[in-house]
């Protein structure tokens, strides 16, 4: 595989082949972000594409999964991300579903009947960054999208049958946006309804995320309040919950609506615990 460092997949894709379709981010400009800073964008030449799918599909013929990157590969022009299913279709005979990121602005730029289309060839997940619902907080941080469209983006592929994984970022406001955030994004996503839901932990890397100006880090005690809130204003009736991420203090997993008083008494236990640091982001990962 032809593949350019740095390459990215969520933790869900890592058993899926990866093609690299294109590099870097059409977008990044989310001051949040560092993982394609300092990659120009570049789209490959889908005759290459097609030469690595069809040498992949010799080398590896029974594989089911695939993962599409870089980052927002749904802003590629639809002609080539047809062709580039059609080739995964007819050299994976047992080709289950091809999966992506994604962005509101680039899925709503594709007809309805163009979408029908991508997910007949089998585009079936795709992950979406919403980050949070705040529209104020989404351009402080420079995420160039609308949180409202966001939400309409998300219904429409699920209409059609896609699924869509979102994301949010717990402590993306700092100790004095929290609230808002997880208000506003607790209305996105019941907007949304999406089937898949993931909450990971900002932390600010010194030096490398620049912040905006006035903007005081979460401490590990808030970040979980700020959960506790989300999840209390959550009313979602079909979605596959997580909060385990290695980021996250306290590691969560469950289903709405059933699960949902659970979560809250486990998020609630551990506020009670004493064992969350009120001054600073506690014990981290090594990777961070």
């Amino acid at each position: 595989m032809n593949y350019r460092e740095p390459l990215f997949r969520p933790p869900a894709e890592a058993g899926s082949l990866i093609f690299q379709v294109a590099y870097g981010c059409p977008h990044n400009s989310c001051r949040f972000c560092l993982m394609y800073k300092g990659v120009k964008y570049n789209v490959r030449r889908t005759e290459d594409i097609l030469s690595e799918i069809e040498e992949a599909g010799r080398l590896y013929p029974g594989e089911r999964r695939f993962f599409l990157a870089d980052g927002d590969v749904m802003a590629l022009p639809f002609d080539a991300l047809r062709e580039i299913l059609e080739k995964l279709n007819r050299s994976f005979p047992n080709l289950a579903r091809v999966n992506s990121y994604a962005n509101a602005s680039s899925i709503l730029a594709f007809s309805k009947e163009e979408l029908s289309e991508l997910y007949r060839l089998k585009l079936n997940t795709l992950y979406i960054g919403l980050e949070t619902g705040s529209q104020d907080l989404l351009d402080k941080v420079g995420k160039k999208e609308d949180a409202e469209k966001m939400a309409v983006a998300v219904r429409l592929i699920q209409s059609l049958g896609m699924k869509a994984s979102v994301m949010v970022l717990l402590g993306l406001g700092g100790k004095s946006g929290a609230e808002e955030h997880a208000m506003r994004t607790a209305e996105i996503l019941n907007q949304m309804q999406s089937r898949l839901l993931s909450a990971l932990r900002f932390v600010e890397f010194p030096g490398k995320t620049r912040m905006f100006s006035g903007y005081e880090a979460s401490s590990e005690y808030d970040v979980v309040s700020e959960l506790f809130l989300l999840v209390k204003h959550l009313e979602l009736k079909r979605t596959v919950f997580r909060a385990n991420h290695s980021s996250n203090p306290l590691p969560l997993a469950g289903r709405f609506p059933q699960d949902k008083q659970t979560l809250l008494s486990e998020i609630q236990g551990m506020l009670q615990s004493n064992r969350l640091d009120r001054k600073g982001p506690g014990h981290l990962p090594l990777w961070l």
